[in-house]
């Protein structure tokens, strides 16, 4: 059989202008990361990468720690089908249903970093009315329509894979939710409860034969364990 390892980028910029930027911490789980694939002797075929800066730099820092054990390592290969969904146009489609529970939320929203608690309860409200599909927003990527993207991803990936090929997927929480829904079959709402688990630099491992599919492993992240620095560990 074949695997698919599906690994979440490194902890970002979460409260700064710019979210997409891998934080010092975020290049510290990717190095770790790439020494803990070495000592499992885990050897790629092929690396794929959404668009993202943070899941590009998460991969090439994985995959230069990794290389200066095994040598040179598979090209990263970008498809933007493993982007993650756009987690800022969900907020700002239903923030007046949002103000409608907290008038707040825009200030929360602003100062994030500051308000983490109150951030995630606002932030889970919106994406449960996302996901249900019964709140569509003009011009906002519909939970399906995201789902489609990444499973149009998936396809491909699978139609260019060799029967035992080993592929690293370098992409986001989200993204990881999707695919899982796709392979165990679980409603949306139930995948994010599995998405707000995902640590930095987490893997979860898909097994495949041709299109047939099955989940071996999630969210494993001894690597960041095994380093006894709680700080390491990190979702957002």
């Amino acid at each position: 059989m074949g695997s698919i390892y599906l690994i979440r980028h490194g902890q970002a910029s979460f409260g700064a202008e710019n979210y997409d930027v891998l934080s010092p911490l975020g290049f510290q789980q990717s190095a770790a990361l790439g020494d803990h694939l070495n000592q499992l002797n885990i050897r790629f075929d092929r690396c794929i990468s959404g668009e993202l800066n943070r899941q590009q730099d998460t991969a090439r820092t994985t995959l230069d720690r990794l290389g200066s054990y095994q040598g040179q390592q598979p090209v990263v290969e970008v498809d933007s089908a493993f982007n993650e969904f756009r987690a800022d146009e969900v907020i700002r489609a239903h923030m007046h249903d949002l103000l409608a529970v907290e008038p707040s939320a825009i200030q929360i929203f602003a100062n994030a970093a500051n308000h983490r608690a109150e951030f995630q309860r606002l932030f889970s409200y919106a994406i449960q009315r996302w996901v249900s599909g019964e709140h569509e927003k003009e011009g906002l990527e519909s939970w399906q329509s995201f789902i489609d993207r990444v499973q149009t991803g998936l396809n491909r990936l699978l139609d260019q894979a060799g029967k035992k090929d080993r592929i690293a997927v370098f992409t986001s929480g989200g993204t990881i939710t999707a695919l899982l829904q796709l392979v165990i079959g679980v409603p949306p709402i139930k995948a994010f409860e599995m998405n707000w688990q995902i640590v930095n630099t987490s893997l979860s491992h898909l097994k495949f034969r041709d299109r047939d599919m099955a989940l071996a492993s999630f969210n494993s992240h001894v690597h960041l364990e095994l380093l006894k620095n709680p700080e390491l560990v990190t979702y957002r």
